[in-house]
């Protein structure tokens, strides 16, 4: 006689429901629209540019920091449905980069591309910014199925793995950010978050590697 599968719990069966991704969705877009709202009732402080540059750039590590979560989260709970979440929270991440990327080019360089051209390499936190933009554009246009097959499983994931080289500069663009007025709190938070998730997964191949090569 089979064993009865287990049933899923509350939360795996909350997961697995037609309603996660849409709400997920929903939810991913509060932040810009509670941002559009300040902007329309004037409540966005002295300078408003600054102000919408920094709150979506912050966004963007945020929805970073959930997405590197999302596996050791996984392992953790055993929540296996948490997977077909994370490549919306990924796009979420290159969506908020955008508009950050955007947020500068405007609102701070007025769309003269000449001088955004110029001011990229000029200042090393924008050429970072930029940098991370540039690999996470390459993520979030490889994040489809037909990406995958095309590349081929293995390239799939070495190419997806830049997100580890993306992390590193983020939190090293917030630093040179956060320098000039010389608030650091949150640029602590977020780089031990990321190293935690990244430190997870670097001893966790270490102690699968250790289990493959002992000996039977």
């Amino acid at each position: 006689m089979r064993p009865t599968p287990a049933r899923p719990g509350r939360v795996e069966r909350m997961l697995r429901s037609a309603w996660a991704k849409p709400s997920l969705f929903g939810a991913a877009l509060l932040p810009l629209a509670w941002l559009m709202w300040q902007a329309a009732s004037s409540g966005l402080g002295p300078n408003p540019a600054e102000y919408l540059i920094r709150s979506t750039g912050e966004w963007a590590l945020r929805f970073l920091c959930l997405v590197l979560l999302l596996t050791p989260l996984r392992t953790w709970t055993g929540w296996a449905s948490l997977a077909r979440l994370r490549r919306m929270v990924g796009l979420f991440c290159f969506f908020y980069v955008c508009v950050h990327l955007t947020s500068y080019a405007w609102l701070d360089m007025e769309w003269v591309l000449e001088d955004i051209a110029l001011d990229i390499p000029k200042r090393p936190f924008i050429l970072v910014g930029f940098a991370a933009w540039v690999m996470l554009s390459a993520l979030a246009a490889t994040s489809f199925n037909r990406a995958v097959r095309a590349l081929g499983a293995v390239r799939w994931r070495a190419l997806h793995r830049l997100v580890y080289v993306v992390a590193p500069l983020a939190i090293l663009h917030f630093f040179w950010m956060r320098a000039a007025k010389q608030r650091f709190e949150e640029v602590w938070f977020y780089g031990l978050l990321l190293a935690v998730l990244l430190g997870w997964r670097v001893m966790r191949r270490w102690s699968s590697t250790r289990s493959a090569g002992a000996p039977g």
